[in-house]
């Protein structure tokens, strides 16, 4: 298992103001020292704001791209490897529109739009102009590659420590850990005897692992007067086999991911995450990034695995669509159908659901797919089984959807 981000929460400033980021990276460092004392592994140092809209003086759209460079370089020159602007909001369109920009400015910088939340609904404008700023983006570079540090946002609140959903609330300076830890599925699920075996193992090994990050950590944020917003622990794959939430998952008996059984395989993993008591951040939740899972690639590629498959997780314990490739030409109002699909689900369910959809240059359904990047496995490019909505899921009308209530029983 190893620590995939330590990531700041802080209020920059605009102008930035760079004893701020100075102060939260000295923290950030003495963590990732205390908890490599520990025994862990840390792989990056990130910092995420509040949304531009809400800094202390708030970023109007246009000075945006130049937040993104000068933010990219203070948090360089203090050893923080990757920044992620705070989501653009219903209330301001043209924080969408300026997207594609914020992402060519600069490489290390990532950024979301949040189209669905509790007190608003689902804004039909927002999820249509976060369609078009991905359908944009995917032209940032010839490859689509910039779509990675980009998401739409549902339900999604801020302390996630995982990029590009990570945001601010405003608050004092905060930090969370984000963790890289399927391998411990992989080790829980593999020699047990049982289904309580295998559960007893990973709540165990989630809370021992946990609470050794919390002493850690907890006591250096405190001491510079951070706030320590505690540990998502979703179980984050690398792409190889043994780190591979897929490999976790049809160890538990599902024969490949997308045939019946995955849904019982994914909830039951879930439901151990539920189950361990440690102080928490985040999603907490099962991430299945397809591209960055050798098992989930695979099972994309051939074709048992599918957009249908992952929003019926998304349903019960997934955190929504994450690094999925899709043909090239794929029209703005078909992504905006997914979205607003992917904002009723995370409404009704009131759950975090994130989309991270990767529109791929020149590329078709079912063409192979292969990236130079050390985090993603080689797939193909996944069909989109969506075509533009109509009349009044084609008006300007928020969507307004209330939580599912719990039902009793007689």
């Amino acid at each position: 298992m190893k620590v995939r981000a330590i990531t700041g929460f802080l209020d920059p400033g605009w102008p930035l103001v760079p004893s701020r980021i100075a102060s939260l990276a000295l923290c950030l460092s003495a963590i990732r020292d205390a908890i490599g004392e520990a025994g862990y592994e840390t792989q990056t140092l990130r910092l995420a704001t509040p949304p531009p809209s809400k800094i202390d003086k708030p970023v109007r759209p246009r000075e945006r791209p130049e937040l993104a460079r000068q933010l990219a370089a203070e948090c360089s020159s203090h050893g923080i490897e990757y920044a992620n602007i705070g989501p653009a909001i219903p209330e301001e369109l043209d924080g969408f529109q300026i997207i594609p920009e914020v992402l060519a400015a600069a490489p290390s910088v990532f950024c979301s739009g949040l189209f669905a939340s509790p007190p608003t609904g689902i804004s039909l404008q927002a999820a249509r102009a976060c369609a078009e700023a991905i359908q944009r983006a995917s032209t940032v570079s010839p490859d689509g590659f910039a779509n990675l540090r980009f998401a739409g946002l549902a339900n999604v609140d801020a302390g996630s420590p995982f990029f590009p959903a990570a945001y601010h609330d405003g608050g004092p300076a905060a930090v969370g850990l984000g963790t890289e830890s399927a391998d411990l599925a992989v080790e829980s699920f593999q020699n047990a005897g049982s289904l309580a075996a295998a559960r007893r193992q990973l709540v165990s090994s989630i809370e021992t692992h946990a609470a050794a990050l919390t002493r850690a950590a907890g006591p250096v944020a405190r001491e510079r007067n951070v706030r320590f917003l505690g540990v998502d622990f979703s179980p984050a794959p690398y792409p190889e086999p043994d780190r591979s939430v897929g490999t976790a998952l049809e160890l538990l008996g599902a024969p490949a991911l997308g045939l019946s059984g995955t849904a019982a395989a994914a909830a039951f993993l879930t439901d151990c995450l539920d189950q361990a008591e440690f102080g928490r951040t985040g999603f907490c939740g099962l991430m299945l990034p397809v591209l960055e899972d050798s098992i989930l690639a695979l099972r994309a590629a051939e074709g048992r695995l599918g957009l249908t498959e992952l929003l019926l997780m998304s349903t019960l314990c997934g955190c929504g669509l994450d690094t999925i490739p899709l043909p090239g030409e794929v029209s703005k109002e078909s992504l905006a159908a997914l979205l607003i699909d992917l904002g009723a689900l995370a409404l009704r369910h009131n759950k975090p659901l994130t989309a991270r959809l990767m529109p791929i240059p020149g590329k078709s359904a079912g063409d192979p797919i292969h990236f130079d990047f050390p985090y993603f496995a080689d797939s193909r490019v996944m069909e989109l089984p969506a075509i533009p909505l109509t009349d009044l899921l084609a008006s300007s009308e928020p969507l307004d959807l209330s939580p599912r209530p719990q039902l009793r029983r007689s």
